[in-house]
């Protein structure tokens, strides 16, 4: 399994405070409403909100790995990352905080494209995302193989910034926005499903926002 950077010290939480969350709401637009979940508001903003410091990125020192249930596993530096094929795809996002915003453009890696590189196997039914700091996140195989499912490096016509995942962040639109874990750095393909932080700290281990899956 890769060795991916561990902050030094106690983890602290940072971000938008969740008492302030309501000050982004906006008035939901009668044409958009099918497009909200239930319990969600729509907002304009995008707020910041992670658990830990904000990694720094060296390029000299990244790398990209996906391997596991996979036929041809990878790893890739930030050079040959980049030279991957890109699309640019639109999506809304939906936080377990309550908050949705819709139609964001991505750009980046389809997860289409990954999945024809590495072949996964027969046997394979969960993906975990590992990103720095040691995070992880859970997700069926069902969900990643949308074809909204995108490695992003860019957001709304702007690189993604360091707080929201830079260099690269896993957008999975099907899910609460907590599965498209920031900084990724690997994806393994598995057998067994495995809880990732959030999970293993109260949150919903599927994650659906139609179905308000938020906490168990």
């Amino acid at each position: 399994m890769p060795v991916f950077f561990r902050l030094p010290g106690k983890l602290k939480g940072k971000g938008v405070d969740e008492t302030k969350i309501d000050a982004l709401r906006e008035r939901t637009p009668e044409p958009v409403r099918d497009r909200v979940p239930p319990g969600q508001f729509v907002t304009n903003g995008w707020p910041v909100l992670h658990y830990g410091s904000v990694p720094r990125f060296d390029p000299k020192n990244w790398s990209f790995k996906v391997w596991g249930c996979v036929a041809n596993p990878i790893e890739l530096d930030y050079q040959a990352f980049r030279a991957l094929p890109q699309i640019e795809s639109t999506a809304d996002i939906h936080c377990v905080t309550r908050w949705s915003k819709l139609g964001m453009s991505w750009e980046g890696v389809p997860m289409r494209h990954i999945l024809d590189l590495v072949q996964p196997t027969a046997s394979a039914r969960f993906v975990i995302a590992h990103a720095e700091a040691g995070f992880t996140a859970n997700v069926p195989l069902e969900a990643i193989l949308d074809e909204d499912v995108l490695l992003a490096h860019r957001a709304d016509g702007h690189d993604i910034t360091a707080e929201h995942g830079w260099p690269l962040r896993l957008v999975v639109p099907s899910r609460y926005f907590w599965k498209s874990a920031k900084w990724l750095r690997g994806l393994e393909f598995t057998t067994d499903d495995r809880p990732g932080f959030w999970e293993q700290n109260g949150y919903h281990n599927d994650a659906d926002p139609w179905k308000e899956e938020r906490h168990w």
